[in-house]
Formats: structure tokens, C-alpha cells, sequence
């Protein structure tokens, strides 16, 4: 989709190996998965991300219009914290029609 409005959001929710009740900042393989996004940060294609401020709520990023739901879909299977089933996703589409960010 290239509407300027619509971001693809990916929320991240525990899987099979996360510690319930373990703080988020202390899950074995939560520093890969934030260095996996910090990636896409660094190449400008992410515009936020992280964590709900909820017991075992997962979080979410949000990327930038130029990166289609494909691309995001292959990089968030190769986040290594997928991979060792601490972490599942889910990809949605937001369409932003209020913003202060520009557009």
C-alpha cells in the first residue's frame, strides 16, 4: 500500500517460551529482539516501538510508509526472539488520518 497514511503495525504478543510474570526487561532474548528492531530504526523505516506497560502485554512497532506489509512480515519472522518462540506476532494495517508527524 502506498497511502502516505496507512503504517504497518506489528504487535508482539508472549509465546510458548515466555516467562509469565517476568518482567519484559528480563526474558531470556529480549536484548536480540531489540537490537533485531533497532536495525530497522537505524535505516529510518521504523517510526516507534516498544513495549505495553501491561504484565506479559507484549508491544507493538509501527514502521514507516515506505515499508510495505511484506517487508515487515519477513523481518519480523527473522526477529531472533520469534525464532526461540519468545515472542508471536501479528501484522495490522493503521490507517493515521490525524497526525502531527507531517503527513
Amino acid at each position: 500500500m502506498s497511502d502516505a497514511k496507512v503504517r504497518f503495525v506489528v504487535f508482539h504478543h508472549p509465546g510458548p517460551q515466555w516467562q509469565t510474570g517476568v518482567d519484559f526487561r528480563e526474558q531470556p532474548g529480549i536484548g536480540a529482539h531489540v537490537g533485531h528492531y533497532r536495525q530497522l530504526l537505524e535505516r529510518g523505516q521504523l517510526e516507534m516501538g516498544g513495549p505495553f506497560l501491561l504484565p506479559d502485554g507484549g508491544g507493538m512497532m509501527v514502521a514507516t510508509p515506505d515499508v510495505s506489509h511484506d517487508e515487515l512480515a519477513a523481518f519480523a519472522t527473522s526477529d531472533p526472539a520469534v525464532q526461540a518462540g519468545l515472542l508471536v506476532f501479528e501484522i495490522k494495517p493503521w490507517y493515521v488520518p490525524m497526525s502531527t508527524l507531517g503527513n
